[in-house]
């Protein structure tokens, strides 16, 4: 099921919506099984958009507002193929999630101790010290990689063009609809799209990086953070003869940026303030 959630491009918090409802300790589970037994206190690092409490980690100590009927009708929305024992436990009763007001809730206290924002922000105190213009996206931004990426490429190639130094840094959660059968993830995805987008620009860099240190679904140790992109990216892709929009077609970022070199290799960072993606431009 979750495989299925991740290729089908839903956003992460309607992909909560449904893993909420097929698990024990998700939607305020966790807390109703200890209320009896101790006081819960929670401290949270976001992950998500917009910092829901609800949708951090799926929400195990905190009230869920979504429904088993909102989870059927995301199942319905992204054409899920799911096995009878899935569709068994979405019309089962029994697996509502904790609501507002729920007993579970009452010894149960929560605290933030780490946004998206927060990464954001020092990013941009860092490009704004050495000199750059920044255009600040946010650190909420959704949608498909690829298309947020024709997005920002405009924005770049615009400072380009009237000789600007600048720096665009988002945050946020992107998506990818699979259809190929490639390996990425949104951030190489991403980065990938700007490559074939910014191939025949110099003075563009770009980075797309989750910052737990793993970018997509597989969550091995061994998954790249991201990807970067330069000048030497796009001469790698003229003498190996790559195009970008074919492998862009297959989903296929991983054996792209394998293949020049680009792949951001950090390791598991062992926290998780959600995506940072940085584009320098410096015309000079």
């Amino acid at each position: 099921m979750n495989r299925a959630l991740l290729r089908s491009g839903a956003p992460i918090g309607e992909m909560n919506i449904v893993r909420k409802h097929l698990s024990r300790i998700k939607g305020g589970r966790l807390a109703r099984a200890g209320q009896r037994a101790a006081e819960i206190v929670t401290l949270a690092i976001s992950d998500v958009p917009h910092d829901d409490p609800s949708a951090i980690a799926s929400g195990p100590t905190v009230p869920d507002p979504s429904t088993l009927a909102d989870a059927r009708a995301l199942v319905a929305r992204y054409n899920l193929t799911v096995d009878d024992a899935i569709r068994r436990a979405l019309e089962d009763p029994r697996n509502e999630s904790c609501k507002p007001g729920d007993g579970a809730f009452a010894r149960a206290q929560f605290e933030m101790i780490a946004k998206p924002k927060a990464s954001l922000d020092a990013a941009i105190k860092v490009a704004k010290d050495a000199g750059y213009e920044v255009i600040g996206l946010g650190a909420d931004l959704e949608g498909e990689a690829r298309d947020v990426a024709a997005d920002h490429a405009r924005l770049a190639l615009k400072a380009h063009s009237e000789g600007k130094r600048i720096a665009i840094l988002s945050g946020g959660e992107l998506t990818v609809t699979v259809r190929g059968n490639g390996r990425g993830g949104p951030n190489q995805e991403y980065a990938l799209a700007l490559a074939d987008l910014l191939k025949d620009t110099s003075g563009i860099v770009a980075l797309a990086a989750d910052t737990d240190g793993a970018d997509g679904g597989a969550g091995s140790a061994t998954d790249p953070a991201g990807a970067v992109i330069d000048q030497t990216t796009f001469a790698k892709m003229k003498s190996l003869g790559l195009d970008p929009a074919a492998y862009l077609a297959n989903n296929d970022a991983t054996a792209f940026f394998s293949a020049t070199g680009d792949l951001l290799l950090t390791g598991p960072t062992l926290t998780n303030v959600n995506d940072v993606r940085v584009i320098l431009v410096d015309p000079a």
